[in-house]
């Protein structure tokens, strides 16, 4: 992540004259500007001058890199010029979304004034200005800034000394924009895949934590900038008392049973939220903690290959989360990627959400009425959020009041019915809605509010009479200033003209520039008064302009003053309801994925699986989510595949061979596929699913390096692979492809032997494992929980087809050749490869791999201290040599001596 530097200014003593000093000395305005600037040194400066926030220095030259925007310059600093370039503050939002995504953080300095108060105090001071807000990738909360169905989130870490001298690792993850706060505690080898579920936006830490070597390949692997919290990030008791002081609560007991590690973490996150902030305190649930082993663990690789939530390529489209994505709300949305990342281990759990998805299942009419309530509500999480860091609209105050109305027409639909527990409790909350909010917002509230407070005219005529009062003297002052903007057009000849306002120029004419330089000149100029040239623009005032505007001022000011304190008003009797609010939000988004995950199951007849602490997983009829969706679309049948690993004494293993291209690692990644379907409490793509709910999934499957840390392909496969055998255990589900390809055969085939035997003795887990290598197929004979599956094939009018079906057996060759002769090789190429191919198997042949197999003993392991160095072979010559006295020796025997060795040395 590029962080802009402080402004490159030279304040060393300097030699000139006084009238030099004086001359390179800043302006009041650019010393303000340099002053705060110098106070964000790791933030693009954003600093509000009228109509515009403006940049300089090295921030303006990175801005206008970065959004394409012109740079220009403004004055002198120590003899240079000083870069400039600008944004307009009406499309401010639009600039921020392209500098967060190139992970910049931009510091938002305001007027805290208005410019008639710093006239007061004399001509050259300067308007008080000072940063309101650090915006970073992970504290959006712009509904034009963020996308609706993904979280936007930050995560903390903290770190505390383990008992064994180890480091232990608390972990925060903060949503700003919704509220959302969850804590955890990992070990070290947990932590990256801890990261790699939350998918933070941002990460930040104690510098000690972002300095350390040990852990920099670590936070490498996840996606998301890094922020030093300085050495005041700290755990104990400074730790509690944040959190305390956060919440206004007197002990940490209503908290739950939290770890020191994850306080701390959790103190982390508060602190940066302060920063960023600056004073204003968003509407963050008490943390909650996610205790290890309560979500089915995916490592970042595995993620990568099963693409759950992006491709590899990155995007949404093509992903396991956009393939059964039917939900109707961004709050639905946003919970359905959540439980696909973070999948339930516990059976009882797993089954409650199962009995709500089933209940939506069996009645259409209440899944349809359900999902078109639901269409209509907002997105309540996030517009209480930003009404909470005093960023909300009248508009956000709409989407309270729809929530509330929605609230009660969800409920209305569970009448008359008796739902499963978990749909009980969601609609139960719903009856809580607060129906005198609800009243009180839609008293005040028009029916169709603005964006923005500041434009005014939200607060329905007829409910407050000092405001209609002032409102109806500004209406009056309006027709006039329209009066006059149609004789300004005939006096400059020009229907180009109009009568604007802002809070910097008050009311003032603009023209586009042509217009304007007429205006420059007599008999113009006589009437028109210039004051200020835009870039295709030019603005003027008149000496009637100004008398009016005094006297329009002053009744459009009551207006807005009281408009926007009955907003406030509103604001704060919605915060007040807050944590019901946020129990309703939650409502909307549960109901809405099990109402999603329903019309999914019956579009697609998917079927319930059953999920149990055994260590079964049997599969009859399944298919791959995302392919038979893509196929679908094509009008195409995808072929459905069995897979039964189950056994009582440990998980099986299969060994799928078969030709390229014939389906293998479709296969292997549709049974992780229903795996994680099942334990996230959706039906899943079979005709029947028995799943033994698995802890921990891990996956090899694919070829990519990594030359940024220096990883060749084969080393990125063996890492995936080492990760996988130390970490695999008897609950875990494993898919391997191809392991040992990207090496020498033998090499290759050594180490995927070994890897299958290690799987079979040590780990004990259920696995698929995919290979070219036809000679693992016969460990069969030595393996009780190895079987053989293999891809069928058929040959058609001299063509090999592929038929995408899985059945019992090892295949017999690879159909390599034929793949790539489909691939576009030239006839030569093909021909040659095939005469090759025949003489090799020809030799194969003649050293079955039987032997082999019988040859080598069953994989036995050992520990490294287990093992003890072999006693080296007795060497005749060394002890002869050995038991020779050089200096007892005459020279007749010292001759005799040497015709020996000479003579044993010659029988070896």
């Amino acid at each position: 992540m590029h962080c802009p530097e402080a402004p490159r200014i030279d304040v060393r003593p300097s030699t000139e004259s006084s009238d030099d000093k004086n001359a390179a000395r800043p302006t009041p305005m650019m010393a303000q500007y340099i002053e705060i600037k110098s106070a964000n040194p790791d933030c693009l400066l954003f600093y509000r001058m009228g109509d515009f926030y403006e940049l300089f220095f090295d921030d303006a030259e990175t801005a206008s890199r970065a959004l394409g925007i012109m740079l220009t310059k403004r004055g002198k600093h120590q003899g240079q010029d000083i870069p400039m370039c600008g944004v307009p503050v009406e499309r401010a939002d639009d600039y921020l979304q392209k500098l967060i995504a190139l992970g910049h953080r931009v510091a938002v300095c305001e007027q805290l004034e208005d410019p008639a108060e710093a006239r007061k105090r004399g001509g050259k001071s300067v308007v008080r200005r000072d940063v309101v807000r650090l915006v970073t990738p992970g504290t959006i909360t712009e509904e034009t800034l963020l996308d609706p169905a993904r979280a936007n989130a930050f995560a903390a870490l903290a770190r505390l000394r383990a008992a064994d001298g180890g480091w232990r690792y608390g972990f925060a993850c903060v949503d700003i924009s919704t509220g959302a706060f969850d804590v955890g505690e990992a070990g070290e080898a947990e932590l990256a895949a801890e990261l790699a579920r939350l998918e933070p936006r941002e990460m930040v830490a104690a510098e000690a934590v972002c300095a350390d070597p040990g852990l920099a390949p670590l936070l490498e692997t996840i996606d998301a900038p890094l922020t030093p919290l300085g050495r005041d990030a700290g755990g104990g008791e400074s730790a509690a008392r944040r959190l305390l002081d956060f919440y206004g609560v007197a002990t940490l007991d209503g908290f739950g049973a939290l770890s020191e590690a994850e306080v701390a973490a959790a103190a982390a996150a508060i602190l940066y939220v302060e920063r960023t902030q600056k004073g204003r305190k968003p509407a963050l649930r008490l943390p909650a903690s996610r205790r290890c082993g309560a979500t089915l663990e995916i490592d970042a690789a595995t993620r990568v290959n099963l693409e759950l939530t992006r491709t590899l390529k990155g995007e949404r489209d093509g992903s396991l989360l956009a393939a059964i994505d039917l939900t109707v709300t961004p709050a639905g949305a946003r919970l359905l990627a959540e439980r696909i990342a973070a999948p339930a281990t516990d059976p009882a759990l797993i089954a409650e959400r199962l009995d709500a998805v089933s209940f939506c299942v069996e009645d259409f009419e209440l899944r349809a009425r359900l999902r078109a309530q639901l269409a209509r509500a907002p997105d309540l999480a996030r517009a209480l959020s930003r009404l909470s860091l005093q960023r909300g609209g009248p508009r956000d105050l709409g989407a309270i009041r729809a929530a509330l109305a929605s609230a009660r027409d969800i409920a209305s639909c569970f009448a008359g019915c008796s739902p499963v527990a978990l749909i009980a409790r969601e609609s139960a909350a719903l009856t809580e809605a607060d129906a005198e909010l609800e009243q009180a917002i839609e008293a005040r509230l028009v029916a169709d509010p603005p964006l923005d407070k500041r434009a005014g005219n939200f607060i329905a005529r007829g409910f407050d009479d000092t405001l209609d009062e002032a409102r109806d003297l500004r209406d009056e002052s309006r027709r006039v200033i329209a009066s006059l903007q149609q004789k300004y057009v005939e006096l400059a000849e020009t229907r180009q003209l109009k009568i604007k306002h802002n809070h910097f120029l008050g009311f003032f004419i603009e023209v586009p520039q042509a217009q304007g330089e007429r205006l420059l000149r007599a008999p113009f100029d006589a009437t028109f008064t210039h004051r200020q040239t835009m870039q295709d623009a030019m603005r003027f005032s008149t000496r009637e302009l100004a008398e009016l505007e005094a006297k329009i001022a002053s009744a459009a000011d009551r207006a807005q003053e009281r408009e926007l304190a009955l907003f406030d008003d509103l604001a704060a009797r919605v915060l007040d309801k807050a944590q019901e609010l946020q129990r309703l939000a939650q409502a909307f988004a549960a109901l809405d994925v099990f109402a999603a995950l329903a019309e999914l199951a019956a579009a697609r007849d998917w079927t319930r699986p059953h999920v149990d602490a055994s260590l079964d997983f049997e599969i009859v009829g399944g298919r791959h989510p995302v392919v038979e969706a893509a196929l679908r679309a094509q009008g195409k049948i995808f072929a459905v595949n069995d897979c039964d690993l189950s056994d009582a004494r440990a998980g099986k293993i299969a060994v799928v061979t078969g030709p390229n291209m014939a389906g293998k690692s479709t296969y292997l990644r549709q049974n992780a596929l229903i795996a994680i379907l099942a334990q996230a409490g959706s039906y899943v793509p079979a005709t029947r699913a028995r799943v033994g709910a698995v802890d921990r999934l891990f996956s090899r499957v694919g070829a990519a390096d990594d030359l940024a840390r220096g990883r060749s392909t084969f080393m990125v496969e063996m890492v995936e692979t080492a990760a996988i055998l130390n970490c695999a255990g008897p609950r875990s589900f494993v898919i391997l492809d191809e392991i040992g390809r990207g090496t020498a055969t033998f090499d290759g085939l050594s180490i995927a032997w070994a890897t299958i035997e290690h799987l079979h003795e040590i780990n004990r887990s259920r696995a698929l494992f995919a290979t070219h290598f036809h000679e693992l197929t016969q460990l069969t004979k030595r393996m009780g929980r190895l079987v053989n599956l293999t891809m069928k094939v058929t040959d058609h009018a001299g063509e090999v087809v592929f038929l995408h079906e899985v059945t019992k057996g090892a295949a017999d060759r690879s159909y390599g050749v034929h793949v790539a002769e489909l691939a576009g090789l030239p006839a030569s190429v093909v021909a040659r490869a095939h005469a090759i191919l025949a003489e090799l198997e020809a030799a194969d042949r003649r050293a079955p791999v039987e032997k082999l197999i019988d040859d080598l003993p069953l994989f036995a392991h050992v520990t490294p201290s287990a093992v003890t160095p072999s006693a080296p072979p007795k060497d005749p010559l060394r002890e002869a040599l050995a038991a020779i006295d050089p200096d007892a020796l005459t020279p007749r025997e010292a001759l005799a001596a040497l015709y020996e060795l000479k003579a044993k040395a010659a029988g070896r």
